[in-house]
């Protein structure tokens, strides 16, 4: 059935909906044009367009892989960065225990192409996709759901929608821990965490199996901050078992981890002390898969622990100089419309021209307007009408969703795949 959900995707007719694909592809399925091997600077693709890198997303995938067997972690990536279902797949050949989403859509678009794993990281109180998710499971016995409580008020709807849907399973919940004051979602204190164990306990519905929360909203993260709030996450999941809030589990969850600092959560969860039965030590990471030019480059964990791997950028957005109005200013056809900058700016890598790539040297981004990047170029740049300017992105949540078609580029330049997400 997955695999059947995939190919369906290469059946898909190439046309206006996909931006920077070839004009002349048009009627052509996906499969049909990714099987030309077209060359991504001179088979007719248009500017803008964005491409991953084939070799730096596999290095990706791979280095995630081996960090989480290396460390014992379970892995289930936050596929809200991509929402790409080929990548979803490819993460679980990785070996990842399941996906991570964050809202009902996501997790539909998860299992339209046979997710059997599912980790919602939200309380989900909308009765809508509660019906449904309770008929995903009543339906399919293999299927695992898990999502967070962070409020007796959010179980006690939860509840009140499933059982109105006539329920035959429990829905697996996780005590949502706050990572403090002024943080996002999430418990605040232990004793209202023990407030909503309780309330799940009362609920037929439900069904307690851990804790978790999310270690980015730290307040003033750092390593001894970070390391504090998952050691406090341990400590509740170890009075919840002593408690005896875990009993008849075959497995008991303890789950945190961004991208920003899964070395500290391999840390502390190696220090899980043993519980009435197995911890599953589950990591979410997800921004990992084409990791960025700028916000997430400047906070990967392996720049604090090189010998454990390294990440590589994988995206390329590829845009041209349309105007070059005085020898300080160029402009390229690539704006908000393609290029994420809600956390920086791209950033000017190469420029190629008849053929010849070269490093941008000289040019800078200073803005972005809908369509047009704004450039500041110093004597240093050798920077011409037809150009092509090469920018690295930050922030790949804010860069998958906006193209529905991305072309998957080898080194040289051949397009060997295209990668479609759901948004």
């Amino acid at each position: 059935m997955v695999l059947d959900a995939l190919a369906r995707l290469t059946e898909e007719r190439v046309d206006h909906r996909f931006k920077g694909l070839p004009p002349d592809a048009a009627g052509l399925t996906v499969g049909e044009l990714a099987a030309q091997r077209r060359n991504l600077f001179t088979g007719g693709f248009t500017t803008p367009v964005l491409a991953l890198s084939a070799e730096r997303l596999e290095h990706n995938l791979a280095a995630l892989e081996t960090y989480a067997e290396r460390h014992g972690l379970a892995f289930a990536p936050h596929g809200k960065t991509s929402m790409a279902p080929q990548l979803f797949q490819r993460q679980i050949e990785r070996g990842a225990w399941g996906i991570t989403l964050a809202v009902p859509h996501q997790a539909r678009v998860a299992r339209a192409y046979g997710i059997r794993r599912i980790f919602l990281a939200n309380e989900l109180v909308d009765a809508a996709a509660l019906r449904w998710v309770a008929a995903e499971q009543d339906a399919d016995p293999a299927f695992r759901f898990v999502c967070y409580v962070d409020s007796v008020r959010g179980v006690e709807l939860m509840d009140a929608a499933l059982t109105a849907s006539g329920a035959s399973r429990p829905v697996d919940v996780v005590v949502e821990v706050g990572a403090g004051e002024g943080a996002r979602t999430g418990v605040r204190t232990e004793a209202e965490c023990a407030a909503v164990a309780d309330a799940v306990a009362g609920a037929r519905t439900l069904r307690l199996v851990g804790v978790a929360g999310y270690e980015g909203e730290v307040p003033g993260a750092d390593p001894e901050r970070v390391r504090a709030w998952l050691r406090r996450l341990v400590a509740l999941a170890v009075d919840f078992d002593k408690a005896g809030r875990f009993a008849g589990l075959d497995e008991i969850v303890v789950s945190a981890g961004g991208s920003a600092w899964f070395d500290a959560v391999a840390d502390v969860f190696a220090e899980v002390p043993e519980l009435s039965a197995p911890v599953l030590k589950l990591l979410r990471s997800g921004a990992y898969v084409s990791h960025d030019d700028g916000h997430y480059e400047r906070l990967t964990p392996f720049n604090r622990v090189p010998r454990e791997g390294g990440l590589e950028p994988a995206f390329r957005l590829w845009t041209q100089v349309v105007s070059r109005p005085t020898a300080e200013q160029a402009f390229t056809n690539a704006g908000k419309r393609d290029a994420a900058y809600d956390l920086d700016l791209p950033v000017a890598k190469v420029v190629r021209r008849d053929g010849a790539e070269r490093p941008a040297t000289g040019i800078e981004v200073t803005g972005l307007s809908d369509q047009h990047a704004w450039l500041r170029t110093s004597g240093e740049a050798d920077l011409e009408v037809g150009d092509w300017v090469g920018l690295g992105l930050s922030h790949p949540c804010t860069s998958f969703d906006k193209w529905v078609l991305i072309p998957v580029a080898e080194a040289d330049g051949t397009v060997v795949d295209y990668i479609r997400t759901f948004f």
